[in-house]
């Protein structure tokens, strides 16, 4: 006895078990995701091993075996030098990327939204965001000192300039038929930009904010090599005039992980803003 042919009634079954298929591992490709980015880093890290330990490339001034670096670590944080160091930078890094973020969420926000403001202000801020940063450290050290309060307007600095350019440019840009509309129910001001015009730049926001971030770790070295007594940049700097080389690539290593650590944390607040109001 055959068995009958597959009916047009059967079909849309068999496409749907496929694409349940294809959605079953479309949700298994974030773990797949992060299997893929640690390839190159453990590529990395036997190529380290490899130049180090058994070929001999460097000598371990040159570039310690990872295992060397690896006890540095540890003897670092056994002692509580290692956690302080990172605690410091950390709280730098929060408290100017919070200064300068929020700085130029609302700057930009400003001339974003006014032409006025924008005619008035926006040639001032080209000008000034075309100085580097790190032209403004002579004027803070003779300003604010050497102190946190310094450190952390440059890295409010290093933030600023992305997160301003990026909700300025998105806001110029907002669909006025979707602005309209939001005025035709009523919003204005405050209203209108909470509720139609900030949730349609969600993305552009925090791609802002994500490059602020990284400007703000970047910043951080830069101001902990001016004069810093804790944190990761002046054990770099201590490290390169001790001659401690293992140090050294720590002191990088734990900058890396650290800047990935908080993009990714930033990326996971992104995913949640876009799912309420994207």
């Amino acid at each position: 006895m055959t068995s009958a042919p597959a009916t047009p009634v059967d079909q849309p079954a068999q496409n749907s078990s496929a694409s349940a298929g294809r959605t079953s591992a479309g949700r298994r490709l974030p773990g797949g995701r992060i299997l893929l980015g640690l390839i190159v880093p453990i590529v990395l890290l036997v190529l380290w091993w490899l130049v180090t330990d058994v070929l001999n490339v460097f000598t371990n001034v040159q570039l310690p075996a990872p295992q060397r670096v690896f006890n540095a670590g540890v003897g670092l944080f056994e002692s509580g030098a290692l956690t302080v160091h990172i605690g410091i930078s950390l709280q730098r890094v929060l408290l100017g990327f919070a200064v300068g973020a929020g700085a130029g969420l609302l700057l930009g926000s400003l001339l974003g939204l006014s032409r006025l403001a924008d005619a008035l202000l926006n040639p001032t801020v080209g000008a000034v965001r075309a100085v580097p940063s790190l032209a403004w450290v002579p004027l803070i050290l003779l300003w604010i000192g050497l102190g946190e309060e310094g450190k952390v307007l440059l890295i409010a600095i290093g933030a600023f300039f992305p997160v301003f350019t990026a909700v300025h440019s998105a806001l110029r840009h907002v669909d006025p038929q979707l602005v309209e509309a939001g005025r035709a129910f009523g919003f204005h001001g405050v209203r209108l930009l909470t509720t139609v015009q900030l949730p349609a730049v969600v993305p552009t926001v925090f791609a802002g904010l994500r490059i602020g971030l990284a400007q703000a770790w970047l910043f951080l070295v830069a101001s902990e090599l001016l004069g810093a007594a804790e944190g990761l940049g002046f054990l770099l700097t201590e490290s390169q005039n001790n001659g401690r080389t293992d140090r050294l690539l720590l002191a990088i290593v734990m900058l890396a992980v650290l800047g990935k650590f908080s993009d990714a944390l930033l990326g996971l607040i992104e995913r949640k803003a876009l799912k309420i109001w994207a």
